[in-house]
């Protein structure tokens, strides 16, 4: 049996498959189910679960088709529309409720769309709680404990959900500092963060300069975003601003333009963030925790300031977990997830973007002296379409090149792949001391993987 939620939720094109709006409304009735079965506070209250969306066209459908499912468990429903994914997680702890319900696809194209579930504590689902949703689905039991007559739930709207995370977000960064004199470049991604976003820099005292803010259903991560930063640097460059931001499509990632307009990962933003912590004595338990995908860089920068590291599986809910289980407050990926769980239970673009520029402001430096904490060791990754996804270990002439290349490597540099959790790729991922050396590398491995995978 296939498993319905990958490492980030469910995920697939929309109002098709897994997306489709009666699979969408089978998934709504199972997790209101799943949290009708949970501890509740009062044995009188009403059940309820909170839906957001990014800016995705399909949206709309995929919103009503899971209040529907939802309402039809005898379950209440908030509908936020727009907003940030940890702006729901957020919402969903706020007003109490057992959980919430993220409609999007991140950093995806507009055509496909997904849902992440977070629950009453902010914290997306445990895999077993994931489980017992496909399982009610799949078995057909979830229609056995459908409601009739006055016990149906309620769908409301949350007029304020935007004002509420705009509070939340500000109440993060230091009442002593302001951003006054301050230019930054925001790319909103045409997503989820275009409104709210602008907002809370600019009430915080800064000059915004806001790109890519323009949703119109279609446009979200087109070319733009933390995954696209072209027109970022350009903008940065063109109004000479101190800093560029870009969010993704469902506003938990963050990349940095310092003021020269050269990007920063998200590697480079956990380094600035760690030493200034660790200098504040904010950074708990002198531990950052990254995944397998963090540049011997990264490795080598914590090294050289004393701060334990604890690498994870690929994936925010790991970082997560590895975070809970050191008791570490600062985490998060070189692809932007970023973690600062002094302020928040999930990984979120803004409140990362603000910790950055508080760091700024506090040590009075550029972003471009602050990111010579770490040094990137040269890195080529690789996406290659697959058909299948047969255990890497078994596929012996993909493991013949990858012995292959850590031989080339002799120990200066490493080698790693590993399946996307959300789409049918294959990541190659290589580092090593030239830039042509890598790049050969990868690109001889990735020929490798699409022979042998059937790569499309």
């Amino acid at each position: 049996m296939a498993r319905l939620f990958g490492t980030d939720g469910v995920r697939g094109i929309a109002n098709v498959g897994n997306m489709s709006a009666e699979n969408v409304l089978e998934i709504g009735r199972a997790t209101a189910q799943v949290c009708k079965n949970q501890k509740h506070v009062s044995k009188t209250a009403r059940r309820r679960i909170v839906i957001g969306k990014d800016t995705r066209a399909s949206g709309y459908m995929l919103e009503n088709a899971l209040s529907a499912g939802i309402c039809s468990m005898g379950v209440d429903v908030l509908l936020l529309g727009p907003l940030p994914t940890p702006g729901i997680a957020f919402t969903t702890m706020s007003m109490r409720a057992d959980a919430g319900l993220v409609l999007s696809a991140s950093h995806n194209p507009f055509e496909d769309n997904g849902i992440k579930i977070f629950g009453g504590d902010g914290f997306k689902l445990p895999d077993e709680m994931e489980d017992e949703i496909q399982d009610l689905i799949e078995s057909g039991r979830v229609k056995e404990f459908r409601p009739t007559s006055n016990e149906v739930g309620r769908a409301k709207r949350i007029e304020d959900a935007s004002g509420r995370y705009n509070v939340f977000c500000k109440n993060t960064f230091p009442d002593a500092v302001t951003l006054e004199g301050l230019r930054i470049v925001l790319d909103c991604s045409n997503g989820a963060t275009y409104k709210v976003a602008p907002v809370i820099f600019q009430e915080l005292g800064a000059e915004v300069f806001a790109i890519h803010n323009e949703p119109d259903g279609t446009n979200i991560n087109d070319n733009c975003g933390s995954q696209h930063t072209d027109d970022l640097i350009d903008k940065v460059k063109e109004t000479r601003a101190d800093v560029g931001l870009a969010f993704d499509g469902d506003g938990d990632r963050l990349i940095a333009v310092d003021e020269k307009g050269e990007e920063l990962t998200g590697d480079h933003i956990i380094a600035i963030l760690a030493k200034h912590m660790k200098q504040q004595g904010r950074l708990k338990n002198n531990r950052v925790v990254t995944t397998v995908m963090s540049n011997f860089g990264f490795l080598k920068a914590m090294e050289k300031l004393g701060i334990e590291q604890t690498q994870s599986d690929v994936g925010d809910r790991y970082v997560l977990k590895e975070m809970l289980a050191h008791d570490a407050v600062l985490g998060g990926e070189a692809s932007g997830h970023l973690i600062c769980r002094e302020y928040h239970n999930t990984g979120d673009g803004i409140i990362a973007a603000l910790q950055v520029l508080r760091a700024m402001r506090e040590q009075k430096k550029p972003l471009s002296e602050l990111s010579k904490v770490m040094s990137l060791y040269p890195q080529k990754l690789i996406n290659v379409n697959v058909n299948d996804k047969p255990p890497l270990s078994e596929v012996k002439s993909i493991q013949e090149a990858v012995t292959a290349a850590e031989s080339t490597l002799n120990g200066q540099g490493r080698v790693l792949i590993r399946y996307s959790g959300t789409q049918s790729m294959c990541r190659v991922m290589v580092e090593g001391p030239t830039v042509a050396m890598t790049d050969t590398l990868a690109s001889d491995i990735a020929r490798v993987v699409s022979k042998s995978l059937g790569g499309i």
